[in-house]
């Protein structure tokens, strides 16, 4: 091989030229063909471990070799052959110049190690394209801990340079990294405290892929779209994108939605103010005519009847109505309201459905409707719960009741 390489010097050497002159030129010459032949070779090797590969890819079953085409592995592959055969020949290329194959070859030996890298990460990504499309791993941070591990990749990636460019050994690196420990986890804190925060989130269940979250410190409430070393990628209902750090997730406080998504209904607590001058006893004649009202006919009927049969038993004075057992108006209407959701045809029977009365303020006596919607989409449960109040807003006059409003008086 030596003796091919000196072909040019020899020559030039028969035809008068110098010998410093015919060196250089012999090596100029040496380099051009060099370069010719590997990209040359590189590309003969590219298409032929493509082309074997992804034959073989199309005819698997299995998707991890389709993610490792797309992720360009074998890309990365076909250059280790012609970086390896250019290692081998440029010290015959270069032997007049000592010291500048040093240099070439700490070039090729970087190249080498930077390939291996990127064939490393190629790989990783493969790892997670294809975990992200099984089912079970959907949800999980798998981006996290590919970033970990591309860490350490090119952390050793580095200190092999370093040791290639000074010619020191690698263990004299480590022992230098080891005594600047403190200043590397301070560099390297906020990675730290995420790589530990989606270890603990994954442990624990406590976010995934896909759930709805609500942290009002960052403005986010929406769905979780990606979650990595650093930071949880939240979008928001409006379609902009709040980014949280990883580690406020284990350190702060924030609301997550699944279980709501998970259980059979969407909670519905909201409230109507009655005006608490239009609250007052039904007289005979009134419960008569609010038994026209289907929903609660029967329960009228039963609980009137035990009424009378109590005043009558305990001989009440009913000439004044405060007197003995009454129905009010208030309490009816709270009745027809839980028979109301109760027929309710998006409204889940299987949970707790309730009427209740809360603590009396200067606007009014508060009603609260406390169930929860069988649909769970945020469009739809807005529709039903317009559909369940504009009802009840409707109906609130039947009973004689009024709903408050603040009046404004306006001055001349």
């Amino acid at each position: 091989m030596e003796h091919s390489t000196q072909y040019f010097y020899r020559l030039l050497i028969k035809n008068g030229v110098s010998h410093t002159s015919a060196t250089y030129l012999n090596v100029f010459i040496g380099l051009i063909f060099l370069i010719i032949l590997l990209f040359i070779i590189d590309r003969i090797t590219r298409k032929l471990v493509l082309k074997l590969f992804r034959k073989y890819a199309s005819k698997s079953k299995n998707k991890f070799d389709d993610y490792l085409v797309k992720n360009k592995t074998f890309d990365y592959l076909s250059h280790i052959f012609p970086l390896s055969l250019s290692i081998w020949i440029v010290p015959y290329i270069f032997s007049p110049f000592a010291t500048v194959e040093r240099y070439i070859e700490t070039a090729f030996d970087i190249l080498i190690i930077l390939l291996i890298i990127w064939i490393v990460r190629s790989i990783l990504r493969t790892c997670r394209d294809f975990l992200k499309s099984l089912e079970s791993y959907k949800d999980k941070p798998i981006d996290s801990y590919i970033q970990v591990f591309m860490i350490f990749a090119w952390a050793i990636g580095a200190i092999m340079i370093f040791s290639s460019i000074t010619g020191k050994s690698v263990w004299t690196f480590l022992t230098a990294l080891g005594a600047m420990s403190a200043i590397i986890l301070l560099i390297f804190k906020d990675t730290i405290l995420g790589f530990v925060a989606s270890i603990q989130v994954a442990v624990n269940d406590t976010v995934r892929i896909g759930d709805w979250i609500t942290m009002d410190k960052y403005g986010a409430d929406g769905d979780v779209i990606e979650i990595n070393l650093s930071s949880v990628k939240v979008q928001n209902f409006d379609k902009t994108i709040t980014t949280i750090p990883t580690y406020h997730l284990t350190s702060q406080s924030f609301r997550n939605w699944r279980g709501m998504m998970d259980s059979g209904g969407r909670r519905i607590k909201r409230a109507v103010l009655i005006k608490a001058s239009s609250i007052h006893f039904l007289s005979d004649e009134t419960v008569e005519e609010l038994k026209k009202i289907e929903l609660i006919s029967h329960y009228l009927q039963t609980t009137q009847h035990a009424i009378d049969h109590y005043n009558l038993s305990n001989k009440i004075d009913k000439s004044s109505l405060i007197n003995g057992r009454n129905l009010s108006n208030l309490g009816v209407f709270r009745k027809y309201v839980e028979a109301y959701l109760e027929s309710h045809p998006y409204i889940n029977s299987n949970m707790t459905i309730m009427s209740r009365q809360l603590t009396p303020t200067p606007e009014g006596i508060p009603i609260e409707i406390y169930a929860f919607s069988n649909d769970k989409l945020w469009k739809n449960y807005e529709n039903i719960v317009g559909d369940i109040f504009e009802h009840l807003l409707s109906a609130i006059p039947y009973f004689n009741l009024e709903i408050f409003q603040l009046e404004y008086k306006t001055t001349r």
